[in-house]
């Protein structure tokens, strides 16, 4: 549900800014798959899938949802642990110190 809840709010923000030529990267399968299918679920993961595919298709014409290995992304966690310490939402203009070097490698 989690993940799901977040490619959802993923997909609301770059919406409201107004970017429409995204690849967004997941590395749970479960969830990649649900979104790949054409089967609807009635589950509340259904149901958030389901409005995800809804927003992706209207609004994201040149993008696309993928699965990716959890060791391939290790910038996103990096990331993610990066946030977790953070006060409040913080916008970067260059690359953070916490992945630079996952970067460069």
């Amino acid at each position: 549900m989690g993940e799901a809840l977040g490619l959802h709010s993923a997909l609301q923000w770059l919406s409201d800014m107004q970017f429409d030529s995204v690849d967004f990267e997941t590395d749970f399968k479960l969830m990649s798959d649900a979104f790949l299918s054409i089967r609807n679920e009635t589950s509340k993961f259904g149901c958030i899938i389901s409005s995800c595919r809804s927003l992706f298709s209207s609004l994201f014409a040149n993008s696309r949802v993928e699965f990716v290995r959890q060791q391939a992304n290790g910038v996103v966690h990096a990331l993610a642990r990066e946030a977790m310490l953070l006060a409040s939402p913080v916008v970067y203009f260059d690359i953070p110190d916490c992945i630079k070097t996952l970067i460069i490698n």
